[in-house]
C-alpha cells in the first residue's frame, strides 16, 4: 500500500483518524437505521479501576468477558499501554473496545512523529474522548466503551487520571476511579482502604483487593483464578514509563488480600466463597 498524497494545505496534519476518514477508512462507522432484534450477545469486558500512589499511577482489570450470563472469554486484557507514559483500560463491548485502543495507539504514534513530540497528557486525553464520542452511534445500540486512562505527566511530575462516559464526557479524577459492572464495589473498596502518597506496594494490593472485593458482588466480574493461574492484569505508570506487574508479584498481593481477610481461596473457578 502507498502512502497517501494531498495537496498543499490541505493535509489532515497529525491526526491519523481524520487520514483514515480521507481515505474512507474510518473505524467508526454510523450503523444501518434498523438493526435486527436478535443480534448474539456480544462480550463484554467488566471491572478496571485506577489508583494515584506516590510514584505514579497504577491500573488493574480483572480477566473476565461475559456475553449474556456466559463467560466469553477467561484472560481477556484489559489494560493497555497508550504510548510510553500513558495507558488505557476498557470496559464495555470488547470487540469495539480493542478497535478503539489499537486506533488510539496509532494516533498517538503518528502524532509523535508528525510533530516531533508528544502529545500532553491533556492532549491525549482529549483525543480518546473524541473517539468515543464517534463510537455514540454504536453506544446507543448497546455496544457502549467506557475507558479509563491514566499517566504521569511529565511535565506537571505526577500521575492523573481520567475517566468518560459514554458521550465521549472526559472528566479528571483526583485520586482513583473505577468502572465497569463491579465498579461501584470496587471503588467502594479503594476508598476505604485509600490514603495519598502510598507506596507501590499498597497501591497494587489496594486494586487487587477492589477487583476481589467487586467479583465477590459481581458475577460478571472475574476473581484471582488460583486454579487455572488467572490473575488481574497490573501496570504502573511512572517516570520510567508504562511498566505490568508480574504475575508472581499480582499472585503475592492476591494471597496477602486473602490472608488479611482470613478466607482461604475458592478450589475451583476463581470464585470467592
Amino acid at each position: 500500500m502507498t502512502l497517501p498524497m494531498f495537496p498543499p494545505g490541505q493535509g489532515p496534519g497529525p491526526d491519523f483518524a481524520e487520514v483514515l476518514r480521507r481515505l474512507g477508512l474510518g473505524p467508526f462507522r454510523t450503523p444501518p437505521a434498523a438493526v435486527p432484534l436478535n443480534l448474539p450477545e456480544v462480550p463484554h469486558g467488566t471491572t478496571i479501576c485506577a489508583v494515584r500512589y506516590a510514584d505514579g499511577v497504577v491500573m488493574a482489570g480483572d480477566r473476565r468477558a461475559t456475553a449474556g450470563s456466559a463467560i466469553a472469554h477467561r484472560t481477556m486484557e484489559k489494560v493497555h499501554p497508550a504510548d510510553s507514559h500513558s495507558g488505557v483500560a476498557l470496559a464495555g463491548a470488547a470487540g469495539q473496545a480493542m478497535e478503539m485502543v489499537r486506533l488510539f495507539q496509532l494516533q498517538l504514534e503518528h502524532y509523535e512523529k508528525v510533530e516531533g513530540q508528544a502529545l500532553s497528557l491533556e492532549g491525549k486525553a482529549n483525543q480518546l474522548s473524541q473517539m468515543v464520542r464517534s463510537n455514540l452511534a454504536m453506544a446507543l445500540q448497546g455496544f457502549v466503551v467506557v475507558p479509563l486512562f491514566a499517566g504521569y505527566d511529565l511535565r506537571q511530575r505526577r500521575g492523573r487520571i481520567y475517566t468518560y462516559d459514554f458521550t465521549g464526557g472526559r472528566y479528571e479524577e483526583t485520586d482513583y476511579q473505577a468502572e465497569g459492572s463491579g465498579g461501584r464495589d470496587a471503588r467502594t473498596t479503594i476508598k476505604l482502604g485509600y490514603r495519598e502518597d502510598m507506596p507501590r506496594d499498597e497501591a497494587v494490593e489496594l486494586c487487587v483487593r477492589a477487583l476481589w472485593q467487586a467479583a465477590d458482588e459481581d458475577s460478571a466480574t472475574g476473581g484471582p483464578d488460583a486454579v487455572r493461574g488467572i490473575y488481574p492484569t497490573v501496570a504502573t505508570i511512572t517516570a520510567r514509563g508504562f511498566e505490568r506487574a508480574s504475575e508472581a508479584e499480582v499472585k503475592a498481593a492476591f494471597e496477602r488480600v486473602i490472608a488479611s481477610l482470613n478466607v482461604a481461596p475458592h478450589p475451583a473457578g476463581g470464585d470467592q466463597p
